[in-house]
């Protein structure tokens, strides 16, 4: 059963993420950020992953708490159904379009966080989410679920389009990582 339930609260947050890496790609989300749902939306479902996330955050000041904390939450969320990471395929890569914009995203789930980004955003704000704290959200995600993550803007002149394509690569080179492929943990140093 590869499910987790995590529930964080500061004086900034309230967070409680549910997932199930088996799932059918059925999302329920409610951030307060209306573009923020739809691109953790689309992560829910090209990901495969049944997916509720609920925030409650202080969008009085801006969206940035709301946004990074939920990417430390979903970290933490599939770090935990992931447990020893045994029997996974472990790596994958996504190209995503979205009409002009094009995304890449290659992960490696090895228990080492990192991030890589790279993206050129013109707007500073897509709805009521500012475009700069995508990063932000990757970076929270990474380092709290252990994935060394690859995601680029290869090119596109929506900021809409290449942020809702690179949580799609995102999801899709997820979705080939986590795979069940049998056996053990594979690395060979036997564990992650």
């Amino acid at each position: 059963m590869r499910k987790a339930e995590i529930s964080r609260k500061t004086k900034e947050t309230d967070i409680t993420v549910a997932l199930d890496l088996d799932g059918s790609g059925k999302v329920d989300i409610d951030t307060g950020i209306g573009f923020f749902d739809h691109m953790l939306t689309a992560f829910g479902v090209h990901s495969g992953m049944d997916l509720t996330v609920k925030c409650a955050g202080d969008l009085n000041v801006d969206g940035h708490h709301s946004v990074e904390d939920t990417g430390i939450v979903l970290g933490q969320a599939v770090a935990q159904a992931l447990g020893d990471k045994g029997g996974i395929a472990r790596y994958g890569s996504a190209y995503v379009p979205m009409d002009e914009a094009l995304s890449f995203c290659a992960l490696d789930i090895s228990g080492r966080p990192f991030l890589a980004f790279n993206a050129d955003f013109t707007d500073q704000r897509c709805g009521e989410f500012d475009t700069c704290l995508t990063e932000e959200f990757f970076r929270a995600f990474a380092m709290n679920s252990g994935i060394t993550l690859h995601i680029r803007e290869e090119y596109g002149r929506n900021d809409h389009h290449i942020i809702e394509a690179m949580f799609k690569a995102a999801a899709h080179a997820l979705k080939d990582a986590m795979t069940v492929t049998g056996g053990g943990v594979l690395s060979t140093k036997g564990v992650l």
